[in-house]
């Protein structure tokens, strides 16, 4: 048999079903197994294919060339050209008798029989077959003449097996396996005309499949005892098969089952019990209506489909299992409940992948969470760790957990993102994750995202359109702390009233054989013709999703801000920032900038900013605690706005002539010259110094800007450790 070469992008241990198990019917007639993989040229033999080869195990590596000693040459090209022709000619079975010499030189007849099995294209990966000693039969001159008639006999049987096993090769769960069994172009290979299958369930019996037509149990028999007087039960109960060869043998020994099979001309039944591990786990009844009797073959036979069908059947209860288990973690990893936020409503939605043929691929490390924060703040996050195991859900869930402390702290969105990254780099794995972290000032509209590989937002407009909001990114969690490139840069998007945030994973918009920006386009499309109301918009992207099938799973995370109730007074901005931490004071300030132009301040803004930079500044500087800044809109006395910043200390501000140096000094004289008014207010143990600016005419809505939703910043370095 020649060598095809070796693979690596195909291995048979990538393979659950490789090599294939010899059954039992088989060693029964003699015979042994080999299951050949084409990709990699390996060979997989049983016990009884050694005996046939006259081959030691510890003589045979597994590669054709091994058998070079045993198939003489011709013998051996005559085999590949048989077994070529078979496979570009599309042919699923091939058999050919060939003679092995033995290890004291002598030469017998062998007999093999494969059958070819090909991927979704056609292409020949694999042959499945067996091996039998051919002496005796092409020796004497009358096995000579029967053995057409031996072949075709003993194909049939194996075949029955074979075909048997075939069809359930590829269920995956119970469901699987009995529409395996139901299905009518499956029935045939079984040689039946119908099926009945039941699982033990404690001291009972339920029926869980008939086919391929309900009528082949009454109500009553549909969940029966053991220890009761019906054929599956007897065979659950014994463990051994129940042959039942005419219908007065049925109707003599089960007389309370008989009645509701009298019309469907059923002439003889075979109940199989499925054991797996020494224990009853079902029990199969196969039904025919045209034969009469079982040969000792035929039991043999069916006894080795029972087996199959055990095999199959404890298979998929084994991976429905473990996949429970699996997605019970993953679901533990994922937040139970997203908590109510005031001035926005949330949508959040997960999809596991659909990866057929691995266990536990169909769970993954994409994750979303929703964290509230001081202010009327709120961080949404998205994100997805590298891998398809419960190992890739593990790490999602403990990144989860630092990413909402770290954001909790009180970080900057920058900060809590490298972090995050150094603590993956040194957590005991070698995943990386991408992650999107966008903290909402919901009062404001005002959005500061940092981007650490991930794929950019959408934003959904409240008339409908929906774009991309490119945010500037770094590298993936974990690379960027293994490189040392920690400084992200942070993004600020305008989230007007009635506009929605769309964060999703990759599994949303990624498609086989196509690029990724095109499902960025395809999903935006798909967003701005969804319903408004994001839980209606969610169910319908995931479920899109869904109808894919991809082998990636996806996460969804909808923020959409509400319509303001009023105009003008209300809105209201607050913020913390703590000494020594530069990217606090540099995100407060940038964050005031932006937040006086959301609300319509225009020429105002960068005034608002210094002023509120000053005293800020003041705190940081001549205090030891932090600084508290909020800006409000007030409509008592006119259109004014007033900027408090609070701290914990009693001294009140005074003005100083500017130093030597001129570099201090100038802040409240600055203060003075661009505030319309400002003051010091006791506040309990501390202070409040305010400023207030007299604004012109009602407020007005922001003018539609195109290209204004992002403003990428400049990077700010990690905060301080605490």
């Amino acid at each position: 048999m020649a060598d095809p070469g070796t693979s690596e992008s195909s291995r048979p241990d990538e393979w659950p079903d490789w090599p294939a198990r010899p059954s039992p019917v088989l060693a029964l007639n003699r015979m042994g197994s080999f299951d050949w993989d084409l990709d990699t040229g390996l060979i997989h033999l049983d016990a009884r294919a050694h005996e046939v080869l006259d081959l030691l195990p510890e003589e045979f590596d597994g590669r054709p060339g091994a058998l070079a000693g045993r198939v003489p040459r011709a013998e051996s090209l005559r085999l590949d050209t048989l077994v070529a022709q078979a496979m570009r000619n599309g042919s699923e079975h091939y058999g050919a008798y060939f003679r092995v010499r033995l290890r004291d030189g002598t030469l017998r007849w062998a007999h093999t029989q494969g059958r070819i099995r090909r991927d979704g294209t056609g292409r020949p990966h694999r042959v499945i077959g067996i091996l039998r000693d051919a002496t005796p039969e092409l020796e004497e001159s009358d096995a000579r003449r029967d053995r057409a008639a031996l072949d075709e006999a003993r194909r049939r049987r194996t075949g029955v097996v074979q075909s048997a096993t075939a069809a359930l090769a590829h269920a995956r769960t119970v469901d699987d396996v009995i529409d395996a069994l139901k299905d009518t172009a499956g029935l045939p290979h079984l040689g039946a005309t119908g099926v009945v299958m039941g699982l033990v369930e404690g001291d009972r019996i339920v029926l869980v499949a008939e086919g391929p037509d309900d009528g082949y149990a009454d109500e009553g028999a549909r969940v029966t005892r053991i220890d009761e007087a019906y054929p599956m039960s007897e065979a659950v109960r014994t463990l051994s098969p129940r042959f039942i060869e005419s219908p007065r043998e049925f109707a003599e020994r089960y007389p309370a089952l008989w009645p509701h099979l009298t019309g469907l001309r059923i002439t003889a039944a075979a109940y199989l019990p499925l054991i797996a591990q020494a224990r009853p786990i079902g029990a199969v009844g196969l039904l025919y209506s045209d034969r009469s009797g079982f040969t000792p073959e035929d039991r043999d036979v069916l006894v080795a489909v029972g087996s199959s069908i055990a095999q199959s059947l404890q298979r998929a209860m084994l991976y429905e299992q473990r996949t429970d288990l699996a997605e019970g973690l993953q679901q533990a990893m994922l937040p139970r409940t997203i908590p109510s936020v005031p001035g926005c409503d949330i949508a959040v939605r997960y999809r596991a992948a659909s990866a057929a043929g691995t266990l536990g691929r169909d769970i993954g490390g994409d994750w979303y969470d929703l964290i509230p924060l001081p202010g009327g703040r709120v961080g949404a996050v998205i994100g997805d760790v590298q891998g398809h195991d419960t190992h890739a859900a593990a790490v999602m869930g403990q990144l989860r957990i630092v990413l909402r402390a770290y954001a909790a702290e009180g970080h900057p969105p920058a900060t809590v993102m490298a972090r995050a990254s150094v603590f993956l780099h040194e957590l005991d794995t070698d995943r990386f994750a991408t992650c999107l972290y966008a903290e909402a000032d919901l009062a404001t509209g005002v959005i500061q995202a940092v981007r650490a590989g991930h794929i950019d937002p959408l934003l959904r407009h409240g008339g409908g359109a929906c774009r991309r909001a490119p945010v500037p990114g770094g590298l993936p969690l974990g690379l960027s702390a293994e490189f040392g490139q920690l400084s992200y840069p942070v993004g600020t998007i305008e989230l007007d009233p009635g506009d929605t945030l769309v964060l999703c994973t990759d599994g949303l918009v990624e498609r086989p054989g196509a690029d990724l920006d095109d499902g960025v386009r395809a999903l935006a499309a798909l967003v701005a013709s969804g319903p408004e109301e994001v839980r209606a918009l969610a169910d319908r992207l995931i479920e899109l999703a869904g109808r894919r099938r991809g082998d990636d799973d996806a996460a969804l995370l909808l923020l959409r801000r509400r319509e303001r109730e009023s105009q003008g007074a209300g809105r209201r901005l607050r913020r913390h920032v703590a000494p020594g931490d530069p990217a606090a004071l540099g995100g407060a300030r940038r964050t005031i900038r932006t937040a006086a132009r959301v609300w319509g301040l225009g020429r105002h803004a960068d005034d608002i900013a210094l002023v509120a930079d000053e005293l800020i500044t003041n705190v940081l500087l001549h205090t030891e605690g932090f600084a508290v800044v909020t800006l409000r809109l007030l409509s008592d006395t006119g259109r004014r706005l007033r900027v408090e910043v609070e701290d914990s200390s009693s001294a009140l501000p005074r003005r100083r002539e500017a130093g030597e140096n001129g570099m201090t000094g100038r802040g409240l004289l600055l203060v003075e010259t661009l505030a319309d008014g400002w003051g010091v207010e006791a506040r309990g143990g501390g202070k409040c110094v305010w400023a207030e600016f007299a604004l012109p005419g009602p407020a007005a809505a922001p003018a539609e800007e195109p290209a204004r939703a992002v403003r990428p910043a400049a990077p700010e370095p990690p905060g301080r450790e605490s």
